[in-house]
């Protein structure tokens, strides 16, 4: 009896430290000085009622969104760079105003470092739960992780990854449907006959240009989601 316990217990030591080892290997790393700019900035903004607020990393940041939508109440809150642990730190930010709308696009960075599917997964549930708990009347749209196309060579560590591209989209899919947020297939509205990122819409592989932003604006139009 003693010998068998001796074995459950070095097992479950194993297991203990085999996770919290994989766990240190995670590069949850996502502070900038573009970072820190953004965050200080957005934090002494005035908040207005009924923002509408479009979330998310360098994707996100690139567009001009209240000229796109020709509304000043529209706020990008996209920083270069950004991941889901990002996101996470600076949520209660994004939320204090009590946004009429939060479009979130986040995790491609979270894959270029290799996070598992599973991390940026919980992560997305860390940031659903705290919408709906911290601002619930928020209405949230989750908007799919975008193609990437590796015939372009400038971000490698980004390329060649559609896989864990997908299946974060699924597992996001789903997630919506049990939490009843509404979930937006981006991704297939920007995907090419080869599976990739079309390239009328990007000239790096990653980002996309003015085409695909008013690509993006047609599909939120056509759903109803910008009303």
């Amino acid at each position: 009896m003693n010998l068998f316990k001796r074995i459950i217990f070095g097992c479950c030591f194993l297991f203990y430290y085999e996770n919290i080892f994989s766990q240190a290997l995670i590069d949850s790393s996502y502070k900038t000085t573009y970072y820190e700019q953004k965050v200080t900035m957005f934090g002494l903004i005035p908040n207005e009622h009924g923002e509408i607020i479009f979330l998310g990393d360098s994707i996100t940041d690139i567009a001009e969104w209240s000229e796109i939508w020709n509304n000043i109440h529209v706020k990008n809150r996209g920083i270069s760079s950004d991941n889901t642990f990002g996101v996470l730190a600076r949520l209660d930010e994004v939320l204090s105003s009590k946004p009429a709308k939060v479009f979130i696009m986040i995790g491609i960075n979270d894959i270029s470092k290799d996070t598992p599917d599973s991390v940026i997964i919980s992560n997305y549930k860390k940031i659903i739960s705290r919408v709906k708990r911290n601002s619930p009347k928020t209405k949230l749209y989750v908007q799919s992780i975008l193609p990437t196309n590796n015939e372009f060579t400038e971000f490698k560590r980004h390329q060649n990854k559609m896989e864990h591209i997908k299946y974060v989209n699924e597992a996001l899919r789903q997630i919506c449907n049990q939490e009843k947020i509404l979930y937006v297939d981006l991704f297939a509205a920007f995907i090419d006959e080869d599976g990739k990122l079309n390239k009328k819409y990007t000239n790096d592989g990653l980002h996309i240009n003015g085409y695909g932003y008013m690509k993006w604006t047609e599909v939120l139009m056509k759903k109803g989601f910008m009303k």
